[in-house]
Formats: C-alpha cells, sequence, structure tokens
C-alpha cells in the first residue's frame, strides 16, 4: 500500500471526500489539458472551486438547488461541478448535441435557476432560454454576451463567503447530480442520485479495482453520461487521481498514448473503432510481416479460447503466444497506450466476444461491465484477472440481483438511485417496495454468479411468427463479421424476416477499397459501389452462419453516411434510437420487404 493512497474512501459525501483528497495530496496534478495549457494541483482545484463557490452563492445558489451545466470536457467543468458539491446544491449536465426544445424541457423539469454555459453553446441556450422565465442568470465560459455574466465575474466575487460552513452542511441523502437518460424515445427523465448513492458506487468499485497511487484517467465521455460523472469524475475525487480532459471525444485514439490511462472505460464503438484501426494497418503491411501478424493473433486467440474455456494451454503454443507477445503485442500496447493500464472496460452497450478476444489476444484484458444511469453506472463488473468473455461480471460487493419471471434483471443496494425527478408515478413502477430496480435488461447469471446481458426487454425482435431474437445479438454478429461493416441495425419486428440497415466503416472501408483498385473512395459511392456491396454480402452470409436460421438476415442495405453521436441515429453514447432509424429510412426498410 503506497504511503499516500487510503485504505478506503471514509468521507460520507463527495464535498468531504474532496477535502480529504486534497488534505492528503494537495500538489499532484487533479486536472489538466493535454498540453498542460491548464494544470490545477488538487489544492488549486480547491482554491478555484471556492471561489467560484462564493460567487454563485452570492447569485443565490443554495443547498438543495440545482445548477445546469453545459461544458465541454475541460477543466472548468470539474471546477463548476465541485463549486455546486461544495455549496450543497445539484448539478447536472446538459447534452452538447441536444436542440433547443430538448434544453428547455431537461431545464425546467431540473428547477434550475442558474446555468454555466461554455461560449460554444451560448447560441442554442440563449434560443431555449426564450421558453425559460424561471432562469435568472447565464455564466457564459469565454466571451459573454448581453444578459449573460462572465465566469471571470463570478469567480472571487464573494471573498468572505464561508465556504467551511457550507460544504460541512451537505448531507449523505442530498441530491449530488441529476442524470438525464439520454434515451431512444421520448422526453428524457431525471434519474436523482444522492452522495450516499455515489460514494456506495465508489467504494464498490474500488473493491473490485485495486487502483495504485497517482492513477491516470482521460475525461472525454459526455458529462451529461453517467459513465463520464462517475469514472472521470466523482471516483478521481474520491482517490486523488489526475483527470486529463479530452474536449473533442473524435481524438480519444490519440490521447491514449500520450496519457496512458490506468483505467479506461469507453464504449463498445471505440474498441471496434481501435480492431478496425490495427486491421486497417496490418491491411497495409507487406506481405511477409501481415502473414507473421496474422499467424501471431491465431496463435493468440487460441490460447484466449482455450483458457476462457478452463482448457490448459499446450507449451508449444504458450511459448510462441510469449515470443509474440514480446516482438509484436507489446509494441501495439504501448503504441495505442495501454502498456500502463491495470484496468480497461466496456459498457453501454453490448460488445460481441469477437471484439473482447481480439483485445485478449494482444494482451489487453478488455473486460465488460454493466451499470444504469439508476445505478450510478455501476452494478456487475469483470473483475481483473478473472474475466468471463460473454458476461458483464458478477455483482459488485453490496450489490444484489436477480431475474424475475419473464428473465428481467433486477437489482437491489444503496447504489439504486433515489427516483426519478418529479415522476413519483414511474418511480414506483422502477423500484419495488422492498428496494428492487426493474432494470428493463432481460439477462442470465450463471453457477458462478456471473451476468450475461441478452438485450433490453423493449426492444426485443418478435418477428410474425412470434419468434423472441435480440437485435444486438444480430448485429454484432454482423459488426463482427467483417471490419468493413461499421454499424448496423437490424430490423424484423411484426415481419415474415429479418433485414438490416448496415453502415461502412469509415476508416477501413476506404482503405480496402484503394487495395481493390476503386477510385471514388466516398461512403455514399462505396455504398453502391458492386465490388463492396458483394463483400459485405459474403460478410452477411458468414454472420448468417452463426446465426440460428430465424435470425439469419435475409437482406440488407448499405447507408452511405456515416451515423454521429447525437445526431437522428445514435445517442450520445452511441446506442441506436431504434424507432428515428425505422422513420428516417422506411423507404429503404420497406424496399427490402417489397415481393
Amino acid at each position: 500500500m503506497e504511503a499516500n493512497k487510503p485504505k478506503k474512501v471514509t468521507a460520507i459525501t463527495v464535498a468531504e471526500a474532496f477535502r480529504d483528497t486534497v488534505a492528503r495530496v494537495p500538489d499532484r496534478v487533479a486536472f489538466r489539458t493535454l498540453d498542460d495549457s491548464v494544470s490545477l494541483t488538487w489544492a488549486e482545484a480547491r482554491d478555484r472551486s471556492d471561489s467560484l463557490a462564493g460567487g454563485l452563492a452570492k447569485l443565490g445558489l443554495k443547498r438543495g438547488e440545482t445548477i445546469a451545466l453545459m461544458l465541454n470536457n475541460r477543466p472548468e467543468f470539474h471546477l463548476a461541478d465541485l463549486a455546486a458539491i461544495t455549496l450543497g446544491a445539484t448539478s447536472f449536465s446538459i447534452y452538447q448535441t441536444l436542440p433547443a426544445e430538448e434544453i428547455v424541457y431537461v431545464v425546467a423539469d431540473s428547477g434550475a435557476r442558474i446555468a454555466i454555459v461554455e461560449e460554444a453553446f451560448l447560441a442554442v441556450f440563449s434560443e431555449a432560454r426564450k421558453s425559460l422565465p424561471s432562469i435568472e442568470h447565464v455564466i457564459v465560459l469565454g466571451a459573454s454576451a448581453t444578459g449573460c455574466i462572465a465566469w471571470d465575474d463570478v469567480e472571487g466575487s464573494n471573498p468572505g463567503f464561508d465556504i467551511d460552513s457550507a460544504w460541512r452542511q451537505t448531507a449523505p441523502d442530498d441530491l449530488l447530480t441529476l442524470i438525464y437518460t439520454s434515451g431512444t424515445t421520448g422526453h428524457p427523465k431525471g434519474v436523482q442520485l444522492s452522495h450516499h448513492n455515489l460514494l456506495s458506487a465508489v467504494t464498490m468499485i474500488e473493491q473490485v479495482i485495486d487502483f495504485p497511487d497517482g492513477s491516470k484517467v482521460i475525461s472525454w465521455l459526455p458529462s451529461a453520461h453517467i459513465a463520464e460523472r462517475c469514472a472521470h469524475h466523482y471516483i478521481p475525487i474520491a482517490f486523488g487521481m489526475t483527470v486529463t480532459c479530452c474536449d473533442n471525444p473524435r481524438e480519444i485514439t490519440s490521447y491514449l498514448p500520450k496519457v496512458k490511462p490506468t483505467w479506461f472505460f469507453a464504449v463498445p464503438r471505440i474498441w471496434e473503432k481501435l480492431k478496425a484501426g490495427l486491421e486497417t494497418m496490418l491491411v497495409g503491411a507487406p506481405q511477409e510481416q501481415r502473414e507473421h501478424v496474422t499467424a501471431a493473433l491465431a496463435d493468440a486467440t487460441e490460447k484466449v479460447v482455450l483458457e476462457q474455456a478452463g482448457k490448459p494451454v499446450p507449451k508449444a503454443l504458450a511459448e510462441r503466444c510469449a515470443k509474440a507477445d514480446a516482438e509484436i503485442f507489446a509494441g501495439l500496447r504501448a503504441m495505442l497506450g495501454f502498456d500502463e493500464a491495470i484496468a480497461v472496460h466496456v459498457g453501454a452497450a453490448p460488445t460481441a466476444p469477437e471484439v473482447l478476444i481480439f483485445f485478449h489476444a494482444i494482451g489487453i484484458e478488455l473486460a465488460e461491465l454493466w451499470g444504469m444511469s439508476e445505478t450510478c453506472g455501476a452494478g456487475t463488473v469483470n473483475p481483473p484477472g478473472r474475466v468471463k468473455i460473454g458476461t458483464v461480471g458478477p455483482p459488485g460487493p453490496g450489490v444484489e440481483i436477480r431475474l424475475a419471471d419473464d428473465g428481467e434483471l433486477l437489482i437491489r443496494g444503496d447504489i439504486v438511485m433515489v427516483g426519478y425527478r418529479n415522476k413519483p408515478e414511474q418511480t414506483a413502477e422502477t423500484i419495488t417496495a422492498d428496494g428492487w430496480l426493474l432494470t428493463g435488461d432481460i439477462g442470465e447469471i450463471d453457477e458462478d454468479g456471473y451476468l450475461s446481458i441478452v438485450d433490453r426487454k423493449k426492444e426485443l425482435i418478435i418477428n410474425a411468427a412470434g419468434k423472441n431474437m435480440s437485435p444486438s445479438n444480430i448485429e454484432s454478429s454482423l459488426k463482427v463479421s467483417s471490419p468493413l461493416i461499421g454499424l448496423a441495425c437490424a430490423i424484423g419486428d411484426a415481419r415474415p424476416y429479418n433485414t438490416a440497415l448496415l453502415l461502412l466503416d469509415g476508416d477501413f472501408a476506404p482503405a480496402w477499397a484503394a487495395q481493390h483498385g476503386i477510385e471514388d473512395l466516398s461512403l455514399g459511392a462505396l455504398a453502391s459501389n458492386p465490388v463492396v456491396v458483394a463483400e459485405v454480402q459474403l460478410a452477411v452470409d458468414r454472420a448468417n452462419q452463426t446465426l440460428a436460421r430465424v435470425e439469419g438476415i435475409k437482406k440488407f442495405t448499405l447507408i452511405g453516411e456515416d451515423w454521429l453521436p447525437g445526431g437522428d441515429e445514435l445517442t450520445p453514447t452511441m446506442k441506436l434510437k431504434r424507432k428515428p432509424i425505422s422513420a428516417k429510412y422506411a423507404d429503404a426498410i420497406e424496399a427490402m420487404y417489397a415481393k
């Protein structure tokens, strides 16, 4: 145990945990940008967030009130949230991709009177503000505007404020944050999480992953999502980690080798892109090198499959894998930025086992975990060294899980939310009288207590013959059938057979096409190119061989564009918006069912 590392988190509020961290490691860097143009130690973060808290108190922010944040991943987000925490207020973040009408909904539902908005988002927030008479103050980070207050005019404006008295009044049951679920349909629900909820999640993770002192993480997911809030904000606060802020999520892969995070969490699409990137490199390598790496990957994959099955690994195979790891894979891990990682996780959506096996084969123990906004993003996690591929792990310490008669996963523990904001009826429908949360996920639990998620209960495909199928399972099979396929959306509910909308991988497809002498490398042109379509058909045929006959894809349509997080087709965390997709591509879908 390192000298500065706490044996366990003993604080009862996040406000207290923050003060404990500052006292323990005041000079360690807390929040930084990649170029260190901004770099704040924990003591400096305390001083600046306290100074901002005083200014917010002067504007009328009190314990128990809410404050809206619309900021990119930058050190000022952490300062703003810590300032709210210090006052005992409840902060919540707004997805930067939300249109004005959705901003109006979440801000009105929250009851916020004050908002802190980055200059880049001021135009859309100002449009929303026209329908938000409750908003009294808009604090702008960057160039200010008429009717707004500059951040610099708030920070330091109330030097006599009694900070110590303010944070000590905060209680474990006070609301820490609201997480507005991004949702795939309808208005989002405001998940209310208390200080006790989040610290219970922190304690759970602490008992599963032994974080070394001085751990590093990258803040890059939307701060409105629970995964970002918990993994890259609250956990670092509790353990005194160093957070590097990545304000453009598209640049995350370039941050990894420069930061070398101790712990990294990402949604499945990021791991799929990393895998596709390595495969793209392999396509362009000289033949001899390509054959050497391909053989090494085949050996390493065989070793992983044997280990997962609990079977012995032949000595010759183990020796070849050890040699390949030293000569090839160690360099790949360093190139990717995972050579100092003690844990890497994936969640928020199902991940194909083939993707997990690939990373295990190159020495990156990628593991699935499961959680919801309603459970602080925590619940079950594959522990380092005991990963079961194809599962999301056993329940964390202090967490209970069980299955209802229809297979729905139920979960109970101190990580379960207080309830939905302004929705007592939906809260009562979701949490039973004895504390079980109905998750909406269909699950299976094996003999070792490891959980597997089948699919969302409401998203199961029920075809015209009444057969239940998991669309995510079908989509995973399609995506791993070829690196050409970047995204897949399975169609088949109430239909006689299944079809799919497929998107080409924006990195791999042009590289593959260039190698095959295709001149127009735009996604639109490639989607209609007969050579590409034929290759995708072969991939779909391979996927169908791994699926039950009724699950197979009879027809597909290639979409010649990219779907962006937060757009019409994907939530900010890259989950499919199935109903909007069905509406937008109705003509293409109907054409696949036309006789």
